[in-house]
């Protein structure tokens, strides 16, 4: 921290303060790392790497293949020694070797180190046994019932069941086996979880419990590393995001404050942060072209060391594939800036014209309509005139509530005034007038007030899969929520119970027939950074599900 001073007195260290997101309450800092270097052999893994975590913070660590994240996580739970370097952790200097569980640091391994012949139980347990007197460690006489009992609570929060839990863990499988990791960090209090990809054998909903339980430990002011280079759950859950590139701390983002784009930039090693960066369209097919981009980075730095008379020639390689690369990312960079100025400048054309039938249309017909009203009342002697000046009013008042239903269309009037969580309520209660068909609306009590940008384009997206139900699923009932999945991402799912979507259904196939309304639904989302899926529910009908992320809500600005 820039103009800090650090005060020794001999082993213990005083840091600075930090505070939290409202500036109120002063955070101590919990761990320190100064200078920490690795080297395997002549092969430098670590160089000068440096950072601090705070209580009640979760820092994200992401790299690409060889840039030593997993060295850092192992020197961080003591089973490697630094070459150089110093690690401080609640003001006092570590000596290695050091057990990390004792100190109060929990550590989840990629691949946990398990005892295959040990049982559930066991596993869940090692090192933390129960029993008594707890003084003659493990000596003591284990409280075998209480532990199992306490198993049960545990993987029963985690939501993952067993078929015995005297299984011996060589039989299950590698998401069982990180779930038995989990759960032994949640037996015994910790003030720091450090955790390496600790995702990658986990199916999505064991992976949203683990963000979930992310968030608790911050709620509960335990301090979290976690690394992982899944920016998704990066950005879900993290207060910052450290970058290691070829050993080296290359950046420290705030993660409110930076964007996808800038770490995808700080991964790849541009050379020139003030050109644009990095831009992919889908940010899955990113990832399996990161894989093969860092495979072929690790292998080059291998043939660096051991090949050196061909450096010159490897640098000439990769300096054109970045160059290739760059290139093609700025040409994809134009096409989603053209495609969110179209879709900005339709928004705009649409509340302007929106306002103009509102304010100039409306109110000439209402206007004219008044007018029939007085020649009404002066023509009741005449039968058969006041009988069409009748019809011909309840024609104007009819193409008036036409009218206002296309402004409503065009730009929901509630959503600038109220938020998006008013807007689709009263849109809701309308297209379900309107269609015959029954909704329900489930939305999250903590919604809160998102950009304008992002709020208008959910409603986009719900509004289209809406009208898409009507269309074609001849459905009766309709299921739409909108929840938080994490601070900083939101989930829409829309269900129904109709047709369904055919065997052979292709989303791309849809433009050549001219039906374009998932296809808009899918253009939103990936200019909006999210994820779109579509399914055939298992009950019958479809299932809409789109992931939004955004910035981290503010308490004080939520919806009741």
């Amino acid at each position: 921290m820039a103009g800090s001073c650090l005060c020794f007195n001999k082993d213990i260290v005083s840091y600075p303060k930090k505070y939290d997101q409202d500036n109120s309450n002063p955070m101590q800092t919990l761990l320190q790392v100064k200078n920490l270097s690795k080297s395997f052999g002549t092969l430098p893994v670590l160089q000068q790497v440096s950072f601090d975590i705070s209580e009640a913070e979760v820092v994200g660590l992401t790299g690409s293949t060889g840039s030593g994240k997993s060295v850092l996580v192992m020197l961080l739970a003591g089973l490697y020694a630094p070459d150089q370097g110093d690690i401080y952790y609640l003001g006092k200097k570590l000596t290695n070797p050091f057990i990390a569980q004792k100190l109060g640091i929990g550590v989840i391994h990629q691949r946990p180190p398990l005892e295959d012949h040990f049982d559930v139980i066991s596993n869940i347990f090692l090192g933390n046994e129960i029993g008594s007197p707890d003084r003659l460690g493990w000596l003591k006489t284990l409280d075998n019932d209480q532990m199992r009992q306490k198993s049960l609570e545990l993987l029963n929060k985690l939501g993952i069941e067993f078929k015995s839990l005297n299984e011996k863990v060589y039989n299950l499988s590698g998401e069982q086996r990180q779930m038995i990791a989990i759960a032994r960090i949640l037996t015994k209090p910790v003030k720091l979880i450090i955790m390496d990809e600790p995702t990658l054998s986990l199916s999505y909903p064991n992976q949203q419990r683990l963000l979930g339980l992310i968030q608790e430990w911050r709620q509960d002011g335990v301090s979290v590393l976690f690394s992982s280079n899944n920016l998704d759950h990066l950005f879900a859950v993290t207060d910052r995001i450290i970058i290691l590139n070829q050993g080296k701390k290359t950046a420290n983002l705030n993660t409110d404050k930076t964007t996808r784009e800038e770490v995808v930039s700080a991964l790849l090693g541009m050379r020139n942060p003030a050109e644009p960066t990095p831009t992919f369209w889908d940010y899955d097919s990113y990832d399996h072209i990161r894989e093969n981009a860092e495979r072929l980075r690790y292998h080059q730095m291998l043939l660096e060391k051991d090949l050196a008379a061909e450096g010159t020639l490897n640098r000439q390689l990769t300096e054109q594939l970045a160059e290739q690369l760059q290139a093609l990312d700025q040409a994809n960079l134009a096409l989603r800036e053209a495609q969110r100025r179209l879709l900005s400048e339709r928004e705009e054309e649409r509340k302007f014209l929106a306002r103009e039938l509102h304010d100039e249309i409306i109110q000439d017909l209402l206007s004219v309509n008044y007018e029939l009203e007085g020649l009404e009342a002066e023509g009741e002697q005449i039968s058969h005139l006041s009988d069409n000046l009748a019809n011909v009013r309840r024609s104007i008042r009819d193409l008036v509530d036409d009218l206002r239903n296309i402004c409503r269309n065009l730009r929901p009037p509630t959503i600038d005034n109220l938020g998006l969580g008013a807007a689709l309520q009263s849109y809701a209660q309308d297209w379900s007038n309107r269609t015959g068909i029954n909704i329900q609306l489930n939305l999250d009590p903590m919604l809160g007030r998102l950009p304008e940008e992002t709020e208008l384009s959910i409603f986009r997206i719900i509004q289209e899969g809406l009208n898409n139900v009507w269309r074609h699923a001849q459905a009766k009932n309709v299921q739409l929520n909108l929840r938080h999945s994490t601070p900083r991402s939101l989930i829409v799912s829309i269900s129904d119970d109709g047709l369904g979507l055919e065997e052979d259904f292709d989303l791309t196939a849809l433009a050549n027939n001219g039906h374009y309304g998932l296809l808009g639904i899918s253009e939103r989302v990936s200019l909006l950074s999210g994820r779109f899926h579509l399914q055939r529910s298992p009950e019958g009908g479809s299932l809409l599900l789109v992931e939004i992320p955004h910035p981290r809500v503010n308490s004080r600005n939520q919806i009741e």
